[in-house]
């Protein structure tokens, strides 16, 4: 039986992973540093360990009798908590401490492979001020300029990785999310994603008398956003590849964050057009992100391709569901 380590597991990726993981007959480790109590998702059949990777013994414990690695754990949430400048020691420390440990240990244990989740946050921020022709094809990352310390942190530890494949023959995979939504996963812990934190204050709003939302921003900026369930077909269709470079992993279909929020009202069924208040002292990020997939089409022959209306109305109707516990 092939076995696995999912790392974060606890989280809103990583509960999924494990799940499609013992699906296909894989003996997997799950290990998150949150209790167990407070795990998104927990499953049945895996050895579930609540633990911080940032101690050697527990990074050893984990990395122990893996084929597999999916190094998903980090210090990590919304723009509300990246961009803040309030965390930024806490992501550098926490995160860099997490995959030299990984790293160190996956070598020691001669595991077979290592899938790391960069992000879409280290490229250049330069690259990204024309909402409607952002740059973030692989090889545009340098000369790197990220537009935050998580971004710095995820572009070093990219680096790291990949040193170790050079020097020790490790065989790592990286992989640049670009932003995924879906269902299990923070909603509003203050570490939510936009689709989540539209999805929240859309259903709140509808509770209320004068339906009234505060958007972050001018509502202006592009995104992408993939599905949860295209994230993992994604993220295994490249551990069972060559893919020897980092790669994208996103959805190329566009939107402005205004253009999200008429989704979700549109399912909600209440129209807040004339109910939005824009606040932009808040945290925005770069006014353009989506994901360039021409090297995972050229790669792989496939990219994620949920609709994301079809999937933001699943993702509602779950967050309503628990607006109103």
């Amino acid at each position: 039986m092939p076995t696995a380590l999912v790392t974060g597991a606890g989280g809103f990726i990583g509960g999924h992973l494990v799940k499609r993981l013992l699906e296909e007959g894989f003996s997997v480790k799950a290990v998150d540093i949150k209790p167990l109590a407070n795990w998104w998702q927990m499953h049945e059949g895996c050895e579930n360990i609540s633990g911080d990777l940032r101690e050697e013994k527990v990074a050893s414990h984990a990395c122990h009798n893996r084929d597999h690695v999916y190094q998903l754990a980090a210090d990590m949430g919304g723009a509300g908590y990246v961009f803040s400048g309030d965390n930024d020691a806490e992501i550098l420390q926490n995160n860099l401490r997490i995959n030299l440990n990984i790293a160190k240990y996956a070598r020691a244990y001669n595991v077979g492979k290592v899938l790391y989740t960069s992000s879409a946050c280290v490229y250049p921020k330069t690259n990204q001020e024309d909402p409607n022709n952002p740059d973030c094809s692989e090889d545009s990352v340098y000369p790197a300029d990220p537009d935050s310390e998580y971004g710095w942190e995820k572009l070093t530890s990219e680096r790291l990785y990949l040193a170790f494949a050079r020097n020790y023959a490790l065989r790592v995979y990286i992989v640049r999310l670009h932003n995924v939504y879906g269902s299990h996963g923070s909603w509003n812990d203050g570490r939510e994603k936009a689709p989540a934190a539209i999805c929240r204050k859309v259903a709140e709003a509808k509770l209320a008398p004068e339906p009234t939302i505060n958007v972050w921003g001018d509502g202006k900026q592009v995104r992408s956003f993939m599905w949860i369930s295209d994230c993992v077909e994604g993220i295994r269709r490249i551990m069972d590849s060559d893919i020897g470079c980092p790669i994208n992993l996103g959805s190329s279909e566009s939107i402005t964050i205004n253009g999200l929020i008429d989704i979700v009202a549109n399912i909600a069924g209440i129209n807040l057009n004339l109910f939005r208040q824009y606040d932009t002292s808040k945290p925005q990020g770069v006014r353009g992100r989506n994901s360039d997939n021409t090297l995972i089409l050229k790669e792989l022959g496939w990219e994620p391709g949920r609709p994301l209306a079809s999937g933001v109305d699943e993702t509602y109707q779950w967050i309503e569901e628990q607006v109103k516990l």
